[in-house]
């Protein structure tokens, strides 16, 4: 029998807050340090009643039950997270609507996976896709903490076969490819549906199969001295330009 998953470690005091409001049922163990006792005080309540375990422990013990220095002073521990895989090549009817969907194509760095993600709920996202590249990173420790909350506000999912879905995607969804160079300025993408920007690995970019399954392709013109951002920072600055104005309600949301 296949061993299960070791739970999540959702660290930080917004990831923890986060966790509570959306998936309360999942968490498990709470910790917390002194100076955080005040923020605890009502999720140890809810813990008391469904009879889940709390406890204040100084901050060396926090470090050893985390796994990590970085534990913002609370630690929840919680029923392990994945993206979930879609069964076939199109996306789900149910799928919350927003003025665009980010992709995720080989992005191995579980902390530009949740920086992405941070970006994607502050800008209005409610969901992130996941490509099936094994390079890909999955929801992790490090993803929730450097989200600081926003993975808990998005449906994550992973396709099989990226480049299948995305093609399928088309009238319903302008499917955009992020590139270093070559591509369309943001101001030049239509607004006429929602956007579907697929954003690749830092080193090798998108795979070709992905980047031929695209409609449109987008470039953030810089001043040349670097030659592009690290990925993270370019779906932040494309999130806004591409979200603020584009229609969440222009097509419906399925493939």
């Amino acid at each position: 029998m296949p061993r299960p998953p070791d739970p999540n470690r959702i660290c930080g005091p917004a990831p923890v807050r986060a966790l509570f409001l959306r998936r309360p049922q999942q968490v498990l163990r709470l910790f917390y340090t002194e100076e955080w006792r005040r923020l605890a005080g009502p999720l140890c309540k809810h813990l008391a009643r469904t009879r889940r375990p709390y406890r204040e422990v100084p901050p060396e013990e926090l470090a050893r039950i985390a796994g990590t220095q970085h534990h913002g002073g609370i630690c929840a521990v919680a029923v392990a997270r994945f993206a979930e895989p879609l069964p076939g090549h199109a996306l789900p009817p149910g799928l919350p609507q927003a003025a665009f969907l980010p992709v995720l194509d080989g992005i191995g760095n579980p902390h530009n996976l949740g920086a992405i993600a941070r970006s994607a709920a502050f800008f209005g996202a409610r969901a992130l896709l996941l490509s099936g590249d094994p390079r890909q990173a999955d929801l992790s420790d490090a993803a929730f903490r450097t989200a600081e909350g926003g993975l808990e506000h998005l449906e994550v999912l992973r396709a099989r076969d990226l480049a299948n879905l995305l093609r399928g995607m088309r009238g319903r969804f302008l499917t955009v490819a992020a590139v270093a160079a070559g591509g369309a300025r943001p101001e030049a993408i239509p607004r006429d549906r929602p956007i579907a920007l697929v954003l690749g690995n830092e080193e090798e970019g998108l795979s070709p199969p992905v980047l031929e399954a695209c409609e449109a392709r987008i470039t953030l013109p810089g001043s040349g001295l670097v030659e592009s951002l690290n990925v993270a920072q370019a779906a932040a600055v494309l999130f806004h330009a591409l979200g603020a104005a584009a229609p969440a309600s222009a097509a419906p949301a399925a493939a």
